[in-house]
């Protein structure tokens, strides 16, 4: 019987002791805004993040509306997010590192909801001579491994600058003027292009 009553005891006494533990861990709740705080800083830890980017990872998260206008007013006022310096960010980082022009550009500033005239300010940056001298270096990059007859070369040439953005007329001229320094070959298919001609006729015009 005396066992069994210690035993009893030490029993009762440890789940008093995880009980109490238990409690100790318990932590008040968050407010609101804390947890939106918390999930920004996430975000932003990963890349910076435009205001519109944040705001839809936190109406995702069912934060109110109001909350959302603080915590986000708040980083505007201390310079934690930055829309206008986001964006000449971007804008450098995607014109030299991939080799986007302007219209790409435009496009991928809209998606993360830079204002238009925020973005437009950015852009200034690429004007047309910065386009066309990217342009010539990503089709020169491209020339060193380009494999077959210079007329397909051309064409897969130009649909690839077509895709980052490249006015149809940037396009044709950077990859009739890499072809005419390739080889006797390519300079001789470069020399027939008309590239004033070509340009037009894909715009439309």
């Amino acid at each position: 019987m005396g066992p069994s009553r210690k035993e009893a005891s030490g029993g009762g006494a440890r789940g008093g002791g995880a009980r109490g533990g238990g409690a100790g861990r318990n932590e008040p709740p968050r407010s609101e805004s804390e947890i939106a705080r918390e999930i920004c800083l996430r975000q932003l830890a990963v890349r910076p993040r435009t205001r519109a980017e944040l705001t839809k990872v936190l109406i995702r998260k069912e934060i109110s509306e109001e909350v959302i206008a603080e915590v986000l007013d708040r980083y505007d006022e201390v310079g934690i997010i930055d829309d206008a310096a986001f964006a000449r960010a971007w804008v450098s980082s995607r014109h030299h590192g991939k080799g986007l022009a302007r219209r790409a550009l435009a496009n991928e500033l809209r998606q993360r909801g830079v204002d238009a005239e925020v973005a437009d300010e950015a852009l200034e940056t690429v004007d047309e001579e910065a386009e066309a001298a990217a342009a010539r270096a990503l089709v020169d990059r491209k020339l060193r491994t380009a494999r077959g007859e210079p007329d397909a070369i051309f064409r897969r040439l130009v649909a690839m600058l077509a895709r980052k953005g490249y006015p149809a007329g940037i396009a044709i001229r950077a990859v009739k003027d890499a072809l005419a320094a390739r080889d006797a070959e390519a300079a001789e298919f470069a020399d027939a292009l008309d590239a004033d001609a070509l340009a037009d006729e894909s715009t439309g015009l």
